[in-house]
């Protein structure tokens, strides 16, 4: 076991925490005040290589391992968590393609996506299913040539700016409604253009935190989806879809990380600054607990985060694995935030510090890509097969 980078990956960290620096946190704080969806910012972080950092170079992607994806993300969530949000969306999107596709749909679906600098979008969620993806309302129906796509899907991230959406739904002639305990097994999994004939994008949501990623609602009404877009077999959706999830939550980890070390690094930094009772505040105890916790549980969360990464590269399951992380870096994340702001005092209130947005970002990690509770759920799930083993 070595806990040490190796020298391509510290280069390529110490890359992404440059880009950060230069191009994303100067302006964050105003796309933060004005919800804008920072296409230059975007436009240049795929110039620079930090765009569909997992998909392979075969299709145009940058072909990096889980683990570098990881560490590239947190630094880049150092800088903003919205932008980053709408950045590892791309990866989201694309990878059920290169998990179930077949080689011609990676083609068509993928390479042109990562060579053009477009955004594509995964709906999973739906106004009434969530956490709860068996219970998805959206509807393909068998019709000659292909499917008819029906249904709302809702948060989806870069919904307003995608060419291509990722749609998760069940096939009419799967639905079993008498035996509910297998109602996933009619999800299908299929690629729509954004241009095809009843694709509807919703306003912008205006939210809390991470302002600046673009999160609407995408409604399909008799959209025809030919049978080449169909990715892997009828009713294989759901576990392409769990897949992708194991795969991609410890990067959604890492942005949690990204979140709390930034917090934790103005934390620090405030504290030697600020002078009370003739000291700096670093010298009192209260605030040196609250410290030493925060660089405790950063790092504790880099670990789960960077174990569950390098289970994916080795292609070991890591469903466990990763909702630790996911759960352990989102819930500390949003405690190393209120933190912050507590350390800060009356100035961590306002606007005039970062530390504010840190703590309404931070809060979205509690809630996406499964919330805290239900990787309670799955973690449970998952040591109780350990247990039975």
């Amino acid at each position: 076991m070595d806990f040490r980078l190796s020298e391509d990956n510290l280069l390529l960290e110490q890359a992404a925490k440059d880009f950060s620096a230069r191009a994303i946190i100067p302006q964050a704080h105003i796309y933060d005040e004005s919800a804008e969806f920072p296409k230059s910012i975007f436009k240049e972080a795929h110039a620079s290589g930090f765009f569909n950092l997992t998909i392979p170079e075969k299709y145009a992607g940058i072909g990096l391992s889980s683990l570098a994806t990881s560490l590239v993300i947190e630094r880049l969530a150092y800088g903003c968590s919205g932008v980053t949000t709408s950045i590892v969306a791309n990866d989201l999107a694309l990878t059920p393609i290169v998990i179930a596709g077949t080689e011609e749909q990676k083609e068509k679906f993928v390479k042109p996506i990562c060579q053009k600098g477009d955004f594509a979008s995964f709906c999973l969620s739906e106004p009434g299913a969530g956490s709860d993806v068996s219970s998805l309302s959206c509807k393909l129906q068998k019709v000659e040539g292909g499917y008819l796509l029906n249904g709302n899907k809702q948060w989806i991230t870069n919904g307003g700016y995608s060419s291509q959406f990722t749609v998760f739904a069940k096939l009419d002639t799967l639905i079993d409604e008498k035996n509910k305990a297998e109602k996933h097994k009619s999800i299908c999994c299929v690629v729509v253009s954004r241009s095809s004939e009843g694709v509807t994008i919703g306003k912008s949501e205006n939210k809390l935190g991470q302002r600046c990623s673009n999160t609407t609602t995408v409604s399909f009404e008799n959209v025809f989806v030919p049978n080449d877009c169909l990715i892997g077999k009828e009713g294989e959706g759901f576990y392409t879809a769990m897949k992708t999830l194991d795969f991609t939550r410890p990067m959604t980890a890492a942005i949690a990380v990204g979140i709390a070390s930034r917090a934790f690094d103005e934390a620090m930094s405030y504290s030697f600054q600020r002078k009370q009772f003739g000291q700096q505040i670093f010298d009192f105890q209260a605030i040196q607990s609250i410290l030493a916790d925060a660089g405790t549980d950063i790092d504790a969360a880099r670990l789960l985060t960077l174990r569950a990464a390098t289970m994916a590269d080795n292609g070991e399951k890591n469903s466990l694995e990763s909702s630790m992380a996911k759960r352990f870096a989102a819930d500390s994340a949003m405690r190393i935030t209120t933190d912050a702001v507590q350390v800060f005092g009356g100035y961590g209130y306002t606007k005039d510090y970062p530390v504010e947005k840190l703590m309404r970002d931070a809060k979205l990690m509690q809630i996406y890509e499964g919330t805290s509770q239900v990787q309670r759920i799955v973690i449970a799930k998952e040591l109780q097969k350990k247990f039975k083993k």
